[in-house]
């Protein structure tokens, strides 16, 4: 996610979205080739460009069709994952830029027993924090003028929701660019059930997975859960 940058950060929404280029130090020079992880940034970001493209260019009727799908294919994993999702925190985040929008499956889950989250970075190249959300809660805007709970408390996820930009068979996603999914996750212990969610369109042979990129548990899209 793109903005311009203020005086005084406040912390931004995750997944950082539209991050022209990854940050430098992404990538450890002892675990991975200088010259391989300068192709493989090179490649992403023009994959990237393209996926993103082809998702703004859908009809919002197109988008929201698929979150509807979704939202079905998410209800049947949990249920099938868990005995219940009652007393679970389930994170997932703020559309922008055609993301698809899942707020209403998220603004649900209290309804259940579970606790709804989102994502906001708190330092920059460092692992996000989650903050409880309901459809109540005060918002802000964050780093990267995106909404993100002001005063809610943080909480630790039991299952992550990230949005794709493009995914791979092997669970591996393309995210935005700047490394904060990732590090999220390593830093997670126990790990939380990640799950990647993005359009079944945006499926693509390999991602060329580097030393720090996590896959996904699953990958769930309109088509389906995938991966299982």
């Amino acid at each position: 996610m793109t903005s311009n940058e203020d005086a005084s950060p406040r912390g931004y929404s995750s997944p950082p979205c539209l991050a022209s280029e990854i940050d430098p130090s992404y990538f450890d020079p002892l675990a991975v080739d200088p010259q391989q992880a300068f192709d493989v940034v090179r490649w992403r970001k023009a994959e990237r460009v393209r996926l993103l493209a082809e998702r703004m260019d859908l009809e919002i009727a197109t988008r929201k069709a698929a979150a509807d799908a979704i939202a079905v294919h998410l209800d049947a994993l949990l249920s099938e994952r868990f005995t219940s999702i009652k007393g679970l925190t389930i994170s997932a985040w703020w559309p922008i830029k055609a993301e698809l929008d899942l707020r209403f499956w998220l603004a649900g889950l209290a309804a259940r027993g579970a606790q709804a989250a989102l994502p906001v970075v708190i330092q920059r190249s460092a692992p996000l924090a989650f903050r409880a959300w309901t459809k109540e809660s005060r918002m802000e805007r964050g780093f990267w003028n995106i909404p993100v709970p002001a005063k809610d408390p943080e909480v630790v996820p039991d299952v992550t929701l990230s949005p794709l930009v493009g995914w791979d068979e092997a669970g591996f996603r393309l995210g935005y660019g700047g490394g904060y999914f990732d590090r999220t996750l390593a830093a997670i212990s126990p790990g939380p059930l990640a799950i990647g969610v993005g359009l079944q369109a945006a499926k693509i042979a390999t991602i060329f997975p580097q030393s720090h990129d996590i896959p996904m548990a699953v990958i769930v899209t309109e088509a389906g859960v995938q991966g299982e």
